[in-house]
């Protein structure tokens, strides 16, 4: 069995474990930013219960470890942009940093756990996390590991086969092995779970089949792709979009004097068509004011014909609502995924 002090002192051992992070919040809920993936230096600290210069302290010895799990410090036009998309969407309740921001992964919050010796919090993380290990390797499962997949059903199924086989079937196991009275009821129940595991499985397969390129339709992974950019590709990337589209004049506007669209452009029959392009996590929503105040730059600032609100998240129903009175074309992430994919918007060929 790991011991704790093997895990302290080996980073091949921690490498062998960091995929566990659901271990943290089985210790204490962790809170996350508003884009549901990162923490800040001090929300690290706040969880382990140690001091922020003891977290400082501790990247500065193992930088380099932790920034391949997840670690990462924003300046510049990265910090600008996380500012924009995620923090300024809740001004009151997160930092806003002027230099920089260092942001963890729930994977390197793991990693610190398991190089933090003096926090009682992870010190449990550790025990948790060995006691977990052991039962895997006394208690072998046949669930062979999936590959990742991108679509949210696919992944929802994974977290299933990973909790039936990792927890619900080594404890099947371990009881049959020390009950003799139930030992034929519980034969059956672990059998029955076996059978979904394979199940999924087999669903995991066709997933993939259907998600394959194939003549006719787009590659998977288009809203992947987009997700992984920032907000500048974004936009360039939208731009690209209303050009193959047939769009003129199309201008990627600047930051500073945007007048709150980042797209100006001609539709093919020559109408002002003026964007707004967020790109958010998928988790997101675009709300009620966030349309409200693009229809006021969009028809009053700019006057424009078209007007196209484009996000990677989708749109509340309040939000939809606005669009719809304000005469918006809201483009939420199933309707960019098509877009992207292709498919024209029929609003930019619409006398």
């Amino acid at each position: 069995m790991i011991n704790e002090q093997a895990l302290l002192e080996s980073p091949a051992l921690r490498d062998s474990v960091l995929d566990r992070t659901d271990v943290l919040d089985k210790v204490k809920a962790l809170s996350l930013l508003p884009d549901g993936m990162h923490v800040t230096t001090a929300m690290v600290a706040t969880y382990f219960g140690v001091t922020v210069d003891a977290i400082r302290q501790l990247k500065a010895r193992h930088r380099e470890e932790l920034s391949c799990n997840g670690m990462v410090t924003l300046q510049g036009r990265d910090l600008a942009e996380f500012k924009r998309d995620v923090l300024s969407r809740f001004p009151s309740g997160h930092p806003q940093p002027r230099s920089s921001l260092t942001l963890y992964s729930r994977r390197a919050v793991l990693n610190v756990a398991m190089l933090l010796r003096d926090s009682d919090v992870a010190r449990q993380v550790r025990t948790y996390l060995l006691d977990m290990e052991y039962l895997a390797r006394t208690q072998p499962v046949e669930n062979p590991a999936q590959p990742d997949t991108l679509s949210l059903d696919d992944r929802i199924d994974q977290r299933i086969t990973h909790i039936l086989g990792k927890t619900v079937v080594p404890m099947f196991n371990a009881l049959i092995e020390t009950s003799g009275e139930h030992r034929r009821e519980l034969t059956t129940l672990r059998t029955g779970i076996q059978r979904i595991e394979k199940r999924l499985q087999q669903h995991h397969a066709r997933l993939q089949r259907l998600e394959s390129p194939q003549e006719g339709r787009p590659l998977a992974g288009v809203m992947t792709a987009m997700d992984a950019m920032n907000g500048r590709e974004f936009e360039e990337h939208v731009a690209t979009l209303l050009r193959r589209d047939g769009c003129t004049d199309v201008l990627v506007k600047g930051r500073a004097r945007d007048r709150g669209v980042d797209i100006t452009a001609r539709t093919p029959d020559g109408r002002l068509l003026v964007v707004q392009c967020k790109r958010f996590a998928p988790h997101l929503s675009i709300t009620s004011p966030e349309v409200q105040k693009f229809a006021g730059a969009a028809k009053v600032l700019h006057r424009s014909d078209v007007a196209l609100f484009v996000a990677t998240c989708p749109f509340t129903r309040d939000a939809l609502n606005i669009a719809a009175e304000s005469g918006i074309t809201a483009v939420h992430r199933g309707r960019l995924e098509e877009w992207s994919a292709g498919e024209p918007l029929k609003v930019l060929r619409q006398p």
